[in-house]
């Protein structure tokens, strides 16, 4: 039903309620009668009751509002709204809206049924578990949770366990012995690197409570029931940027507190039946490998090294041998090459589908290549805003695998200054792209210790490596660059796990119009 009140916000308003949705219209009295459907005029804010933080009774200051138009009003009641408000880019702001009128049994009326409904809503947190890493970054992890998270924490009435970390695993290492059954989800302060640290320890806790080995790559992982949030305060905030649209602490705190929902994929990285790591974004080999590798030897420069050591990687120009071996994703939405970028999931959030469903038919590759790249997200970051992979979905069970041929220096230029501007980076005769469910690879320069990996590939792909003879030089091997983590083993293999995890994020909206940010 339609409720009418005659209040006012600053001016004389209409306040409606309708369902989920709560409008306040500005509009000069007499009130209009209240239509059967109200149409939405030029003046009216509307805002989902499911983006409303909290309502409060407020207390009028008598003297304010006692001088001018207001001198011969009654004693006012009143009560604030507080709400999400859209501003540019992606930024996400608290306001608030405050009504008053002479009745107090409306007002009181109005703040009850705000009330009820926000506490029907159970998808919003409650208790939250918060791990800060005071190391991160630019070391602002906590001025930035207590400044700008934990006021609104308190205004949405959330409270958080904290946990300081003190050394690398920490969070980890916590997760695995802490009671995490009375937390509503587990919020992370920091960068891409405290966010692994949260992910492995949530992941493994989990597997280890249902009896699930994480060393057998052919295990089906248990889904977690966590979600996990992330308040972006380190030296790089990818993974953030890449589910919500920018790196900004306070809009990922109204994510959390409005309780969102974004299913995505997880990848799981063997090396001899062993596990290695979990991935989320990037899994790098070559290029972003050697980047990685080398900027870890200056971490004494601050965020500059990766310029560095980037440039230096690219002069050095080095390809690495191997065999990529794939099973292609089916039944899959759209595909790598899709001009429409889809960081949000939205589609194969619907459509989950189990991978016994599908026929495996590997694929082989053999060659030089200077990068080979698996993206579970888009991996856009503020240097490249639409990522390595623009259309790559978050939660369909598949990673979108890049793999760059050798090619000339001029060549490999051009293809990496596309990730910064408009144009299709797959365009190239060199780049090929393939929507995957799981893959391997085997340098041709394998360690000893990969002996079984190698042997594994032989026997099932019939001694490829002997069918190409060929080799124009003995090229070292490269690293995986996994998240931001060296993984040191060449051979590895991956296997992308549907929907394994959940964060507190709604995924990158729409460009909101001129009017709706003024």
């Amino acid at each position: 039903e339609w409720a009418r009140g005659a209040f006012a916000s600053g001016k004389r308003s209409l306040l409606i309620f309708h369902r989920q949705e709560s409008e306040w219209e500005l509009e000069p009295f007499p009130a209009r009668p209240c239509p059967a459907t109200p149409s939405p005029s030029p003046n009216t804010c509307s805002v989902p009751v499911s983006e409303i933080i909290t309502v409060e009774e407020t207390e009028i200051d008598e003297k304010h509002y006692h001088s001018g138009k207001w001198q011969k009003m009654a004693k006012p009641y009143a009560f604030t709204v507080y709400y999400v408000k859209r501003a540019r880019r992606h930024r996400w702001r608290c306001s608030h809206v405050t009504f008053w009128c002479t009745e107090e049994g409306l007002c009181n009326q109005w703040i009850q049924t705000l009330k009820e409904l926000l506490e029907k809503l159970t998808c919003r947190p409650k208790h939250l578990l918060v791990y800060i890493n005071p190391f991160g970054g630019k070391r602002q992890g906590k001025r930035i949770y207590e400044q700008k998270v934990v006021p609104l924490f308190n205004l949405a009435s959330i409270t958080a366990d904290v946990i300081v970390t003190e050394h690398a695993n920490h969070a980890k290492d916590s997760l695995f012995e802490i009671n995490i059954e009375k937390y509503d989800g587990v919020v992370c302060v920091g960068g891409d690197g405290m966010f692994s640290e949260v992910l492995h320890g949530l992941i493994g806790r989990t597997q280890r409570d249902c009896g699930v080995d994480q060393n057998n790559p052919k295990a089906s992982l248990v889904q977690c029931n966590l979600r996990i949030g992330i308040i972006p305060a380190g030296s790089t905030d990818c993974v953030c940027y890449a589910t919500v649209g920018v790196n900004d602490p306070v809009t990922s705190a109204l994510h959390i507190i409005i309780g969102d929902s974004l299913a995505m994929d997880v990848s799981s990285v063997h090396h001899n039946n062993t596990f290695l790591k979990y991935s989320v974004s990037l899994l790098g080999y070559g290029f972003y490998g050697d980047i990685l590798r080398d900027s870890e030897k200056k971490r004494w420069m601050g965020l500059i090294r990766y310029d560095l050591s980037g440039f230096k990687t690219f002069l050095s120009h080095h390809c690495y041998e191997g065999t990529v071996a794939f099973l292609p994703a089916q039944h899959t939405v759209g595909s790598p090459r899709d001009k429409k970028s889809s960081f949000h999931g939205a589609e194969c959030r619907q459509k989950k589908r189990l991978g016994s469903e599908e026929v495996e038919e590997w694929k082989v590759i053999q060659g030089k290549f200077l990068a080979i790249n698996a993206a579970n997200m888009s991996c856009a970051c503020p240097r490249s805003p639409k990522g390595l992979s623009p259309a790559a979905h978050l939660a369909d069970g598949s990673s979108d695998l890049i793999l760059v041929r050798k090619c000339s220096r001029l060549n490999f230029l051009r293809y990496l200054i596309r990730h910064t501007n408009q144009d299709d980076q797959f365009d190239f005769a060199f780049v090929e792209v393939y929507r995957v469910r799981k893959f391997q690879f085997t340098s041709k320069h394998v360690d000893d210790e990969d002996g079984d990996l190698k042997d594994l590939g032989k026997k099932r792909f019939g001694q490829i490596c002997s069918d190409h003879p060929a080799c124009c030089c003995s090229l070292p091997n490269s690293t995986w660059n996994c998240d931001g983590e060296i993984l040191n083993n060449s051979a590895i293999e991956v296997r992308v796990h549907c929907q394994l995890l959940q964060l507190f994020a709604r995924g990158i909206e729409e460009t909101p119009t001129q009017e709706a940010l003024s």
